[in-house]
């Protein structure tokens, strides 16, 4: 069984701190992906889980064996693991067959061996009809399946994967994420992903580990970092908030933007600082103030712009604050205007106590 469990998990560099007490249980045949910006430390820990690297504290424990520790680091060829890099680094020289097959050649299967698993995968892949042509005779797309296929074909207990899709154009990413998801179901293999990109981070993940600053900032399945982020960088992060800071009025609801918004999350404590968060596609933009002025914000339209599907808008709110709001491409309102915003109480969540953006 390829459970993979980050322990505490540090590395430094002199005084810089790349990550730091990072703890983390992936089951077997779960696919994690670590999601962050650059520098939050989620290619550092992919290449701890490797051994490319070692850590400076913590351990990594696979399968009940710790293969990871600041005293003895098992070298990458003895964990069992493929990893695909952002690069393809196919042979050139080698036919997309001989590319694949190339991890069992060195393993020094039989021959017959070689040639069954060969056309299994190219099957799974979808390679059957490229088998022979060169890398540079291939799409991007093309070449990131023969390299899946050839991580896959020595069937590692663990796949690692370095941000695979970042070459790829917007189109062939977008298929790509769920072909990758596509064969993890196939093959169930214990995977960890790193990407910058929530998107693929949330067709692929069974379970996402947000990174900051070289920890983890916040552990869910895709529903509940996207629905209950925990923290302001969280909720920039998935699916671009706004984050509205005021004080509490009660255990539920918070004074800010010159009005009072009922709140979801957490139970609040009387005049303390609350940051809230709002997506900007939750918000309902009014040209006239409804009947219903339960979490309603009085605003000025600061610009506005079209973008076929939607138009994304920039107010100003009465204590001077901006939010963004998407609205429906038929919602045109000149910059200037007079607006109310409804924000639905159920989607204005109250971020974790202290976490005032």
């Amino acid at each position: 069984m390829a459970t993979v469990e980050l322990k505490g998990l540090g590395k430094r560099y002199g005084e810089a701190v790349a990550v730091q007490d990072v703890s983390l249980h992936i089951a077997h045949g779960q696919l994690v992906c670590l999601l962050g910006p650059s520098g939050c430390g989620k290619t550092t820990t992919l290449r701890l889980i490797a051994g490319f690297i070692e850590p400076s504290a913590g351990e990594i424990v696979v399968g009940g064996r710790v293969i990871s520790s600041p005293s003895r680091t098992v070298p990458p060829e003895g964990r069992n693991m493929s990893m695909i890099f952002q690069s393809y680094a196919l042979w050139p020289h080698m036919t997309v067959a001989e590319n694949v097959a190339y991890g069992l050649r060195i393993r020094k299967l039989p021959a017959a061996t070689i040639a069954e698993k060969l056309k299994a995968i190219l099957s799974t892949t979808r390679l059957e009809a490229l088998a022979e042509r060169y890398p540079g005779e291939l799409s991007g797309g093309q070449q990131q399946r023969v390299s899946l296929a050839r991580a896959l074909v020595v069937e590692p207990e663990t796949l690692l994967l370095d941000e695979p899709l970042s070459n790829l154009d917007a189109n062939l990413r977008e298929e790509m994420r769920f072909e990758i998801r596509r064969l993890h179901d196939r093959y169930r293999y214990t995977t960890v992903y790193v990407t910058h990109d929530q998107s693929e981070a949330m067709t692929t993940a069974d379970l996402i580990a947000v990174m900051n600053l070289g920890r983890i900032e916040q552990l869910g399945s895709p529903e509940e970092i996207y629905d209950a982020p925990r923290s302001a960088f969280v909720a920039r992060f998935i699916g671009g908030s706004n984050i509205l800071t005021g004080a509490a009025v009660d255990a539920s609801h918070v004074a800010l933007g010159g009005g009072t918004l009922a709140t979801t999350g957490r139970v609040l404590a009387k005049g303390e600082r609350v940051s809230v968060s709002v997506r900007q596609h939750e918000i309902e933009i009014m040209t006239a103030p409804p009947a219903d002025a339960s979490n309603v914000l009085h605003a000025l339209v600061g610009r506005q712009v079209f973008l076929g599907s939607a138009r994304d808008y920039t107010v100003m709110l009465d204590d001077k604050t901006e939010l963004r709001v998407t609205a429906p491409p038929d919602r045109n309102i000149a910059p200037g205007r007079e607006v109310w915003l409804h924000l639905p109480a159920g989607r204005c969540r109250a971020l974790a106590q202290g976490d005032n953006a």
